[in-house]
């Protein structure tokens, strides 16, 4: 299956420190949340359909810190990240490592100096469909790969140091090469609810 480059997108507010009674360290949290636009992302604004995760939720996605691989709170394959989509959005509680990185983490998310979240992915083939809007362009985003889900610092948008793909860069590197105009234009079925956008 065809896919786009990786990129990362932020949400804010949505990890917390889970008490556990076991004494390790657990955090819990949103991803990535449904049916709500993102910020502008350079030219564009996004939504993410519910169903958007579901063919990524079985393989082995890492739970980091700040999207860095030395920083790994958990992963399905170990057993300690559980990842879900529910009705909000894409969900997980992750059991970290009895690291001091790790705990210096919890207690940031505890006094609630840490509260974003953020997740790197690739659009599958056929899992975005564009509308021109009355603010711009809207991509609507319907089925996506999964690499990482993490608990960050500071959100990936413009202006950060993460790389997030202007309008401009993801219509020149669309699969089939078409122009703004005509993704705009061009009429996509949307799986959820079949519903046709011009």
């Amino acid at each position: 299956m065809k896919r786009s480059e990786r990129e990362i997108r932020t949400m804010c507010r949505e990890v917390r420190a889970a008490p556990a009674e076991d004494g390790k360290l657990r955090f819990e949290g949103y991803a990535a949340v449904f049916n709500e636009y993102s910020e502008d992302l350079g030219g564009f604004r996004e939504i993410i359909l519910p169903g958007a995760f579901k063919d990524a939720l079985g393989g082995d996605v890492r739970c980091l810190m700040n999207h860095d691989p030395n920083y790994v709170l958990g992963r399905p394959k170990s057993g300690t990240l559980q990842l879900d989509e529910d009705e909000r959005g894409l969900h997980f509680i992750v059991t970290a490592p009895d690291a001091a990185w790790a705990r210096d983490l919890y207690l940031s998310v505890e006094r609630g100096d840490i509260d974003q979240c953020s997740f790197a992915f690739s659009v599958n083939e056929g899992g975005e469909v564009w509308r021109k809007t009355d603010g711009g362009a809207e991509r609507v985003l319907v089925s996506l790969s999964l690499y990482d889900v993490s608990i960050v610092t500071y959100p990936a948008y413009p202006g950060t140091q993460a790389k997030v793909r202007s309008a401009e860069e993801v219509l020149r590197d669309h699969p089939r090469g078409w122009g703004r105009t005509e993704i705009l234009r061009k009429k996509l079925d949307l799986r959820n609810g079949g519903k046709n956008y011009e």
